[in-house]
């Protein structure tokens, strides 16, 4: 993986004016190379500085957002895999708020899709998906950018402290009110 973001970076430097372009379509392609959407970020930083690097990063986060919309609709068995991963790491009545996909998408191991999946299940209609993407991706572009170098220095104490922060704040902005059907409440017992 390292490999492939410094081939990605130096290409990026060496394309002058398309930089930003190519950048931005890295961010479309970078989930096949199994590059963590942090790192991406933080190298828009290096390359872009903060401002730029933070607006390059939401421009490539909102165009895979976008992909991802029209996409999963036409890819069933990876929607059914991600329904399945929510389910058993969620529950099945569970509606994530945008406020808890804006917080889960800072901590670096939860799947970038599996929480477009839940954007989707809370605002199903493009332009409402879109507004929520903004939402949830501008923290993670702007964290990942500007504190970036930051990041990288943390003692190990310091960053499980920070992602035991994220969790309690995830918890803190759950949706308090779930709809669960008669049936499955009462389960499917025939008498």
């Amino acid at each position: 993986m390292n490999e492939q973001l410094f081939i990605m970076l130096s290409l990026v430097k060496d394309s002058g004016m398309l930089a930003p372009v190519i950048f931005i379509f890295f961010h479309v392609v970078r989930q096949f190379m199994f590059i963590p959407v942090a790192f991406v970020c933080m190298a828009g930083g290096m390359m872009f500085g903060s401002l730029l690097g933070t607006a390059y990063s939401l421009a490539g986060l909102l165009v895979l957002s976008a992909v991802f919309y029209f996409g999963i609709g036409k890819l069933h068995r990876t929607r059914s895999k991600l329904m399945s991963i929510k389910t058993k790491w969620f529950g099945p009545y569970t509606k994530m708020t945008v406020g808890q996909i804006a917080v889960l998408r800072l901590i670096p191991f939860f799947h970038y899709h599996l929480l477009n999946l839940c954007l989707l299940e809370r605002r199903p209609d493009f332009r409402g998906f879109m507004r929520g993407a903004v939402a949830t991706n501008v923290p993670l572009a702007f964290f990942y950018t500007v504190f970036g170098e930051f990041i990288t220095s943390f003692s190990p104490f310091m960053a499980i402290m920070i992602v035991i922060s994220l969790f309690i704040l995830v918890y803190i902005l759950r949706e308090r009110v779930s709809v669960i059907k008669w049936s499955d409440f009462f389960g499917h017992h025939s008498a």
